[in-house]
């Protein structure tokens, strides 16, 4: 029995001193993961703070530069002619779509295209009519939002052909046609309201002058429905669209001397003007022909340098006119650059595509047709037999015409 009570002892003696180092190996391995553990936290934490500057850098804002085109044209002269060819007698529509065939590449990749409305569209119940009271088929409105046009300009010297209900009929066709309008006003509120689109990133503003309305008087106490040239409406609506955000000013002036291929000494006096009261981009119509474009670089009272484009006359974009220099004209595309950092807009860069107006024999085809002389010219150059060699020499010709014309300020 004592012998079995020696042996019981002992086994218990064993166990407890196993027990004991298992523990003592055990709380060594905690320890030992421990100490891992903390390592692996400092090296973790460590590894974090490398890795929080590129991540702190990649958060900074970085501005870029944005860049916009602005497309733009001369008068839509909706002649008689010009509207007998768009009806087309089986449908009993009109369609002036086909005199734009060869142009429209130049309106597809513009982030805004803009023209100036030279006829009213008072309605069919006023009958369609041309020179020297115009009225245009509303049509028309649908034709140029098609071709991808975004604002009409609304002021000038035909604005009042059909009277105050003619102009709100016309801006009621170009509403319907989804094509915005600028330069005349169904009420005191609509003439408030400044015209600003957003051109990827660019706030631009868009104003539009006439010198008058042929004689025509502007209805008493409607004085807003047209904006006639006056310098204090023009800085009013200037300062209006810079206290709205605008970082670009685009005006569209009805000026000049009708088929004088010069700008005259009042258009260049309203340049520096425009230019001076930080209008960049000056566009002209009323001449109907094509007058020099130039970049003008002014000096304020204050000494300070500001710079403009002034196109002054970008002549008929279509009209039955026949007269030397009528047929001529030209589609502008007009860069323009904001600078990241800085916020600056400024003109990078104009090209133009010289166009020609042909019209054929009453009763043809597709009598009005736009035509774009570069590509006739490289068609021909190339062999294409697309074009005969009376139609390239009238290319070369009208191209040459053109470019003097615009380019008058380089001779």
């Amino acid at each position: 029995m004592k012998k079995y009570l020696k042996i019981m002892l002992l086994t218990i003696l064993v166990l407890q001193l196993t027990s004991c180092a298992i523990n003592r190996s055990a709380e060594v391995e905690m320890k030992e993961e421990q100490v891992q553990a903390q390592e692996i936290s400092k090296a973790t934490s460590s590894t974090m703070v490398l890795n929080l500057t590129p991540i702190l850098k990649q958060k900074e804002t970085v501005e870029e530069d944005s860049f916009a085109s602005i497309v733009s044209f001369g008068d839509t002269l909706c002649n008689m002619p010009v509207n007998n060819a768009a009806y087309d007698r089986e449908t009993e529509s009109y369609d002036f779509s086909p005199m734009f065939k060869y142009v429209e590449k130049y309106f597809e990749n513009a982030t805004i295209i803009i023209g100036n409305g030279e006829s009213p569209m008072a309605g069919a119940e006023r009958g369609y009519s041309g020179y020297p009271v115009f009225n245009a088929p509303e049509h028309l409105a649908i034709d140029l939002q098609e071709l991808g046009v975004d604002i009409m300009t609304t002021a000038n010297n035909h604005t009042l052909d059909k009277g105050f209900s003619g102009l709100s009929s016309t801006l009621d066709f170009l509403d319907e046609a989804g094509i915005s309008h600028v330069g005349t006003s169904r009420t005191l509120e609509e003439q408030n309201t400044i015209l600003i689109k957003d051109l990827n990133g660019i706030k631009t503003a868009f104003l539009a002058y006439t010198y008058g309305t042929n004689g025509i008087q502007v209805p008493k106490g409607k004085e807003f429905c047209v904006n006639i040239i006056d310098e204090d409406l023009i800085l009013m609506q200037v300062r209006q669209a810079k206290e709205e955000g605008a970082e670009l000013i685009v005006a569209s002036m009805h000026w000049g001397i009708e088929y004088q291929t010069t700008e005259n000494a009042e258009q260049d006096r309203l340049a520096e003007f425009l230019i001076q009261n930080d209008v960049q981009i000056i566009l002209g119509s009323h001449p109907h022909v094509l007058q020099p474009m130039k970049m003008l670089e002014m000096q304020t009272d204050e000494g300070e340098i500001k710079e403009g484009l002034v196109i002054f006359s970008q002549g008929n974009f279509f009209s039955n006119q026949r007269d030397i220099n009528t047929r001529n004209t030209a589609i502008f595309n007009i860069e323009i650059k904001k600078d990241g950092k800085s916020g600056k807009v400024t003109v990078e860069s104009v090209t133009y595509a010289p166009i020609y107006v042909n019209i054929k024999g009453v009763g043809e085809k597709d009598r009005y047709e736009l035509l774009d002389l570069d590509e006739i010219i490289r068609s021909y150059e190339a062999s294409e037999e697309i074009w005969s060699k009376e139609m390239y020499e009238l290319a070369l010709r009208e191209k040459e015409r053109c470019v003097k014309l615009i380019e008058q300020e380089n001779e």
